[in-house]
Parts: structure tokens; C-alpha cells; sequence
């Protein structure tokens, strides 16, 4: 089904060779792109920008804030400013519609694109209007992926957009270029999760395009529609790659006529000898219905391998809930089994990934003139857009769906952060959308709510449903509906026109921006001390910590626009002491800085020089950071205090530029298992300011702990000289002050 190879290849003569040489890497479509937006920095390096910039409601305001700050006086360059991650007011009383207001003024101040609520997704809506064809888009949400229209789009946290709104690039090292090369056809009753699943599942774990570039070509893609494309192109982003392209043909030139742009089409596909840094090969017509287990998309199986092994499957499940959300006794999935079937409790299908327009047809027809059940069981839809749900509307899909017993739902993003349609205790819910991490659905293991998600393609969601919450995959219907490759849909913009505000390249300067209450600007951070010595706060031993673990999504969202307020729930459902730790240095640090001499602050530093060295807390993770782009999950850390985290690598370079942008310290250390740091062992680490000012990498710190003092080489590989120059200042806002 899919193939694996790590080693550089070149496509020659409709098929795959070994590289020879070095020569050929201009010969990919993402070398085209990236070569036709980046300014000159050595063959290595890039230096971006965007076509087009977007940011969804969790993230625009602290963006802004943050380039404001920084001196910005007007958008620079196309940015959409979406609303489809509000919290449904159900938290914070007015605070979430503050946030919208305060969004509209300032798109109308400066320039930029206002999607109200519930018009559209984030993704939907930029594949709508904006990806094209050798395009560029910076999205701060970690599923900014476009390549299904040829465009490179790439998911970053707010620090990167708000240096491009300051007129600043993107620099990065060249990326690796995987080619994925498709070929055949999809059966009936396999979507495009599906196949996005089974990619995830061959190479999250073993990190075959971890920050690469997924480029797409080969027969099979001309089997596929559109909306199919996209749906596993959004999903690229849990492979943890950098970004995506495919190759374009007539489908794509039908498409963005449609979408009224005909005229961005651009013919793209790898030439000749172009060299690859692997290749990764999937047989469309073998791939099967597949299910996502909790509590990743990369824990993935065939619906048929499930069925056959639900015991030991759904016994691991319950050890991973045991380890991974701390909790004992957590409700057992084994009562899920009911006569050798597996009953599931509720279906979503919703966001960029799920609430396409051919996701939908497909589940309407699926359970037309059928019945949801009246148990348990209960089914969802959220269209991506309202042209979609138009589409849907006029073409009879809506009304077949409620017929069914299913609840249609407006453009939201929710229950892909977990807001909305949130599982009861020890239910199992199904869903077309892009994540299943601990707690994604809404639910708070801290007060014993447990609850799991497992991922499924709309088709099979569709059939369960159909079998009243039987758990079954499509395929396994006798007249389910096929994917034509052919198949578009008509596109009807009017209900953007009469909401949306389109004031890009129309700033008005007078504009006075709205602030809510619960709208504050970041608090000030100090520059680096010479000498660090810092408390370990949180220790995770997990093979993955996602951002999720290190800032709950969900309700914690009311409070995006609160720096302070949104960091006390830093670690909430991971390690619920790290706050008051992380606080208790941090208030040592402050009358350190206030009076060096104070006693408490000798009995904090011993020996050490209190005017040279600062006290911080650190973060210590053997692999943070896969998971959403929000900087929420850095700058909740710097907000209480962090000066650094060391892990054994990052998950991936968006959470490790959050960390470097918001003035952390993103060490690397070897044998951290063995090391066994532990939450009050604390890191001496001298000179650490003359590093960074100079060209060092390594720096030998000390282990404090029980009386006793353990060395450890801590690292910062490829730290770039601006880098260096963030982290020295405090802070990206501090940098840029200066």
C-alpha cells in the first residue's frame, strides 16, 4: 500500500533512480516556488515572503498586538483575519466577541480581509480565495496547507507572521523534498482521510519527511478530485512536514475557474532529473477504510484490522489514556464491544479536512433515505463554508442529512480544537477532522472526564451512522457511492460578499482599534542575564508531548487574547503543579531584580552572583512540540518566567521558532532519560550570554539536586545569528524595539 524510500533519488524517464551527484534540486516544483520567493542568502538558506498572510481568531490578536508593538503601521501584504475558532461565547461572557471586534478594527486600521464567524473555516476559506498556483501563504495555524493548488503554504506561530507584517522574511535552511508518488485509484468507500491516514501512519513515527517538503505527482493524482486533494493535503500536516505541492493539470484549472480564477492556473510538475531526498509510493487501490485510535492520527489501522483485533487494541488505548492523561481508572473502551460489534457514540464530520463539499454529498448519500437511530448515538456535520452548506443547500445534501437524523452545524472549526459537540464520560466519538490528541474533544481528565476521539474518513462515518453507531467502514456497504475525479461543485460567493469585509490595501489610519477588557498586551521580558540558573518545572517523559499538553485547546481559548490569564492554564492537563511552581521562581526572579541582597534571594542562588545570574524555570520533554502552530504553547512558558526548554529534539520547527521568538532558550541534550531530571532539580548554566553573543553551540551546565551536582552538555544547533539576537533581547518584541 506504501513504500518507503529514505534514500535520494532522481525522476528520470517516468520513474525513480538513485542520485547520482548533488545537482538536480532545481528540478522540483517546491525549488520553484521557494526560489521565486526568497532573496538571496546562500545556496542553503532562504529568505520568504508571502503572497498572502492568515490567522484565525485564537491567534490574530496577539499577532497583532505583537507586530503593533514592534511598529508596524500597516499591513503589508494580503491578511485574512478569520473567526471560525470562536468559543461559541460559552466561556468568558463577552470576551470572545470582543476579540472579533477588536479583529474588524483593526483589518479596517490597517488594511486586511474580515471573515465574520461562522462564514467560514480558516483553510476552506484561503483554498477558496487565495491558493493558487506557485503561490506562497503563511498561515498561524498548523494545518496552512495548500499544496493541492500548487500552493506552498506553511503553518507557523504568530512570532513569523508578525515579523512579515514588519516587512522581515522567513528564514529557513533549505528544505528536503520527498516526492509522494501516487498511482491508481481510490475503491469506493475510501476517501481521502482515509488515504491521509494510512501516508500518517507509515511515516510520523519514523520522521521519513519530518520539515520537509511532501510533493505530490505521479497517475494516481489524476483519479482524484479536488476537494479529494485536499482533503489529505490538509492532513500533511500530522506527518510533520514543512509543507506540500502538487502537481497541477486540468482538475485544478477547472477548479479555480470556478472559484473565479481562472487565470492564477499555472501548469507545475517535477522536471526532468530532478533530484528527491526520497520517495514515498502509495498504491491509491489498495488502501482500505482506516481508523485513527486515540490518542493520535498516526495510530492508525484498517477498519477490517481493527475489527479482527478490537481486545488488544482497545487494551492498549486504555494504557496509553492511564499514562498519557495521568488519570486512574478511566473508563474502559472494552465495554465498547457489545456481541463482538463496537458501538461508537457519537460521529462529527466538520473543519478544513472534514466539511468539504464532496465529504459531505458522499455522507448524504450514504444515508439517504436511512435513519441515524434513536440511541446513543448522534451525528454531526459542520460544512467548511458557507458556499459549501449553499452548495449543499440548493443541491438537496442538507436536507437529506437532517432527514437522516443528522445536526447541521455552522462553518466552525470546534470540534477540531475541542469546543463543541464534546463527548459524554467514556464516550467514543468518531471524526472527520484533523486531530485526535488527548483532550481535542473537550474533555477535562483533571476533574475525571474522559473521553476519546478516533479519526474516520466522512464515508465510513457515514456508514456507521447508517448502522446506528455499529462501528463500520464503507466498503463494507452494498451500494456505497464512488469519488469521481471529475467532480466539482459550484461555487457561490454571495454570502462573503455580504459579510465579509475586503479592505486589503485599504488601510485607514484613523480607525481607533476596539479593545475588549480581556485584551492586554504582552507583559515586558527581560533581556538575557549572563548566568542562568533554572528549576525544572515539568518533566515529560512521553515519546511525543503535543502542544495541546503544553496549552489545552478548547475552552482555554477564551482567554487567547490574555497573555497572563491564558498562562495559568500552561500544562493544566499534563502536569497540573507546573503553574505555582513556575510562579514561585518567577517571584523570587522579580525581587531578585528589585534587590539582589534580599534573602530570600541568597537562599534561592547559594553561591551564585545574584546581580549576573537570573533565576527561570525550564521545560524539560524528550520530543515537544508536534501539534497546533499557536505560540500560546511558548509564550504561556515565557509569560510565568521560562527561560528555556531542553528535550532530546523538537516534534517540529514551528514550536521550536515559537520558543526561540518568544526569548527561550531550545536546548538539546543526549541521555535525558537516564538523567531522570525531575521537577525541583535545577540547571546551572554559566557564560550562557557570552555564548550566544559569540558562535557557540554547547555549553556545559550543571545538575543541581539531593546536595550532589551532575555535569550536562546542553546544546543549540543551528541557531542563526538573528536567532542568537532574539533570545539576547528577551524577546522577538524586545529585538525589534531595539
Amino acid at each position: 500500500m506504501i513504500t518507503i524510500q529514505n534514500a535520494p533519488v532522481r525522476w528520470q524517464n517516468g520513474g525513480f533512480v538513485p542520485a547520482e551527484g548533488p545537482g538536480g534540486r532545481e528540478g522540483t516544483m517546491a525549488h520553484a516556488v521557494l526560489s521565486a520567493h526568497s532573496a538571496p542568502s546562500g545556496p542553503d538558506r532562504l529568505s520568504i515572503r508571502f503572497d498572502a498572510m492568515a490567522s484565525h481568531d485564537i491567534t490574530y490578536v496577539g499577532i497583532i498586538q505583537t507586530a503593533r508593538a514592534s511598529g508596524m503601521k500597516e499591513f503589508p501584504l494580503p491578511y485574512v483575519l478569520t473567526n471560525c475558532h470562536n468559543s461559541l461565547c460559552a466561556v468568558g461572557g463577552t470576551i470572545n466577541e470582543d476579540d472579533h471586534v477588536f479583529g474588524l478594527s483593526a483589518a479596517k486600521k490597517y488594511g486586511g480581509e474580515f471573515v465574520p464567524a461562522h462564514q467560514a473555516v480558516i483553510h476552506s476559506y484561503m483554498r477558496e480565495r487565495y491558493a493558487a498556483p506557485g503561490k506562497m501563504i503563511l498561515g498561524s495555524d498548523s494545518h496552512t496547507r495548500y499544496g493541492a493548488y500548487g500552493c506552498m503554504a506553511i503553518g507557523e506561530g504568530g512570532p513569523e507572521l508578525a515579523r512579515q507584517l514588519l516587512g522581515k522574511t522567513y528564514d529557513i535552511a533549505y528544505p528536503r523534498v520527498v516526492a509522494v508518488y501516487l498511482t491508481g485509484a481510490p475503491r469506493p468507500g475510501v476517501g481521502p482521510q482515509d488515504v491521509a491516514l494510512a501516508l500518517v501512519g507509515a511515516v510520523f513515527k519514523n520522521g521519513a519527511v519530518k520539515n520537509a517538503v511532501m510533493e505530490f505527482f505521479g497517475p494516481g493524482v489524476a483519479s482524484l478530485s479536488m476537494d479529494y486533494r485536499a482533503g489529505i493535503d490538509v492532513m500533511t500536516t500530522e506527518t510533520t512536514c514543512l509543507s506540500s505541492l502538487w502537481q497541477t493539470d486540468g482538475q485544478t484549472k477547472t477548479a479555480l475557474a470556478l472559484l473565479g480564477r481562472g487565470d492564477s492556473y499555472k501548469e507545475m510538475a517535477p522536471a526532468e532529473g530532478a533530484r528527491y531526498d526520497g520517495v514515498v509510493t502509495v498504491e491509491l487501490d489498495k488502501v482500505e477504510p482506516m481508523i485513527a485510535l486515540p490518542f493520535h492520527p498516526s495510530n492508525a489501522y484498517t477498519i477490517r484490522e481493527f475489527k479482527a483485533n478490537m481486545a488488544d487494541l482497545l487494551h492498549q488505548v486504555d494504557v496509553d489514556a492511564a499514562q498519557q492523561l495521568g488519570v486512574k481508572n478511566a473508563p474502559s473502551l472494552m465495554k465498547k464491544i457489545v456481541n463482538g460489534q463496537f458501538q461508537v457514540d457519537q460521529g462529527v464530520i466538520a473543519g478544513c479536512s472534514g466539511g468539504t463539499c464532496q465529504n459531505l454529498k458522499r455522507a448524504a448519500e450514504i444515508l439517504k433515505g436511512c435513519s441515524t437511530g434513536s440511541g446513543a448515538f448522534w451525528l454531526s456535520c459542520y460544512p467548511g463554508s458557507m458556499p459549501i452548506n449553499l452548495e449543499l443547500t440548493k443541491n438537496g445534501c442538507i436536507a437529506q442529512l437532517m432527514a437522516a437524523g443528522a445536526s447541521i452545524r455552522s462553518c466552525f472549526c470546534g470540534p477540531c480544537f475541542g469546543v463543541g459537540d464534546v463527548p459524554a464520560n467514556g464516550a467514543f466519538s468518531i471524526r472527520h477532522s484533523t486531530r485526535n490528541f488527548p483532550n481535542r474533544e473537550g474533555s477535562k481528565p483533571v476533574d475525571g472526564q474522559i473521553s476519546y476521539v478516533a479519526l474516520m474518513d466522512a464515508r465510513s462515518i457515514a456508514a456507521t451512522a447508517r448502522m446506528g453507531g455499529v462501528l463500520t467502514g464503507a466498503d463494507e456497504l452494498p451500494d456505497v457511492p464512488a469519488d469521481r475525479a471529475d467532480e466539482q461543485w459550484n461555487y457561490d460567493d454571495s454570502a462573503y460578499k455580504a459579510r465579509v469585509y475586503f479592505g486589503v490595501g485599504k488601510p485607514q489610519p484613523e480607525t481607533e482599534l476596539v479593545f475588549g477588557p480581556n485584551i492586554a498586551d504582552w507583559p515586558e521580558q527581560i533581556a538575557l542575564p549572563e548566568d542562568l540558573l533554572l528549576t525544572v518545572c515539568a518533566a515529560i517523559y512521553d515519546p511525543v508531548t503535543t502542544t495541546d499538553e503544553l496549552i489545552p485547546s478548547g475552552e482555554t481559548s477564551s482567554y487567547r487574547s490574555n497573555p497572563l490569564r491564558l498562562s495559568e492554564f500552561a500544562l493544566s492537563r499534563k502536569d497540573p503543579q507546573y503553574v505555582p511552581r513556575a510562579k514561585a521562581v518567577q517571584a523570587v526572579e522579580k525581587l531578585r531584580r528589585e534587590n539582589p541582597n534580599a534573602p530570600q534571594v541568597k537562599e534561592a542562588l547559594g553561591e551564585f552572583d545574584p546581580v549576573k545570574t537570573g533565576l527561570g524555570s525550564l521545560v524539560m520533554a524528550l520530543k515537544p512540540g508536534d501539534g497546533s502552530a499557536r505560540e500560546q504553547a511558548a509564550s504561556c512558558q515565557r509569560v510565568l518566567g521560562g527561560c528555556a526548554n531542553i528535550a532530546g529534539e523538537y516534534a517540529t520547527k514551528r514550536y521550536r521558532s515559537n520558543v526561540v521568538n518568544w526569548g527561550m532558550l531550545p536546548f538539546t541534550a543526549d541521555g535525558l532519560q537516564e538523567l531522570n531530571l525531575q521537577p525541583g532539580d535545577r540547571v546551572h548554566i554559566p557564560g550562557i550570554r557570552a555564548l550566544l553573543e559569540g558562535e557557540g553551540e554547547t555549553v556545559q551546565a550543571a545538575v543541581l539536586r539531593d546536595g550532589g551536582e551532575t555535569s550536562l552538555t546542553l546544546s543549540l544547533p543551528g541557531l542563526t545569528r538573528e536567532e542568537r539576537d532574539i533570545i539576547l533581547a528577551g524577546c522577538l518584541i524586545n529585538y525589534y524595539a531595539q
